[in-house]
């Protein structure tokens, strides 16, 4: 099989995307994307994200989940809460068939973010419960981690979560090594060029273990300039020279990976096709 980049985490679903989406997909199509594993953080964007499946159904899929932080980022954002699942729960099981992981869930502990325990509690809830949702429905997890590495991964080991992507890690290294023993796989956005803070974390994950993101349209090399899913070359370019191996070997493996964790990336192109004559 040949294996194109797989986009892990990404938010083709974003506002940002809105003016000049089919400029960003033929950009993304021609850097050699063959999928995008497109996350969700808040319920309201469900269905743009499934309405993009049906656009682009070889190259679009979708997840649902709920972000531990809520508001947009703006002056509203809070952490999330029980009572925000009550709108999700309904779509999670409707469209079942449709979504290949549920995400981005995960937790946020940053004191800014989160500044009491009852906002980190609230968080651990909704976290649980959507991974016993993942695990009820036979899918895997596309997760976020800010401030709480080490209690996600012990949260996810005590749930007998098996299958997980922690995206844009940023913990110590032997906190993730401690996820590589859980089988768990890590991803890592062009953010990462911009300095070496993450290079000895990068070398010590197993490139079994590692796949590739943009998070797009936030994290690319600039800060103040838009993402976008074609700049995971640059991403794999990076782990490569880090690791000493070629950029083709770190697209192959991270791409084999991917497939492996997010199976139903492989035939949401045929999902989406039976959706459409039913």
């Amino acid at each position: 099989m040949e294996y194109g980049f797989v986009d892990c985490h990404c938010h083709i679903s974003a506002s940002e995307f809105e003016e000049d989406l089919e400029d960003v997909i033929q950009r993304t199509t021609q850097a050699g994307v063959r999928t995008l594993v497109a996350v969700t953080e808040e319920v309201r964007e469900f269905d743009r994200v499934l309405q993009l499946q049906e656009s682009y159904p070889d190259l679009v899929a979708p997840c649902f989940g709920l972000h531990p932080l809520q508001g947009g980022g703006g002056p509203e954002q809070r952490s999330v809460r029980p009572q925000d699942l009550d709108a999700a729960l309904l779509q999670f099981y409707k469209h079942k068939e449709r979504i290949v992981a549920i995400g981005e869930i995960g937790l946020d502990f940053t004191p800014w973010c989160a500044p009491t325990q009852e906002d980190r509690d609230d968080q651990m809830k909704v976290f649980i419960k959507q991974l016993n949702i993942a695990k009820e429905l036979d899918l895997p997890v596309n997760v976020h981690s800010r401030s709480a590495a080490k209690v996600t991964i012990a949260t996810m080991r005590e749930q007998a979560v098996s299958r997980a992507l922690l995206h844009n890690f940023a913990g110590k290294p032997w906190v993730a090594l401690e996820g590589v023993k859980a089988g768990f796989l890590f991803s890592f956005p062009p953010a990462v060029c911009r300095n070496h803070q993450r290079d000895k974390l990068i070398k010590q994950i197993p490139l079994e273990h590692i796949c590739l993101e943009t998070d797009s349209p936030a994290l690319g090399l600039d800060k103040h300039v838009r993402n976008e899913p074609c700049n995971i070359t640059l991403s794999c370019q990076y782990i490569a020279d880090i690791k000493g191996l070629s950029p083709e070997t770190v697209q192959l493996v991270t791409a084999q990976n991917a497939h492996r964790l997010f199976p139903k990336a492989l035939m949401h192109g045929q999902v989406s096709e039976k959706q459409s004559l039913s």
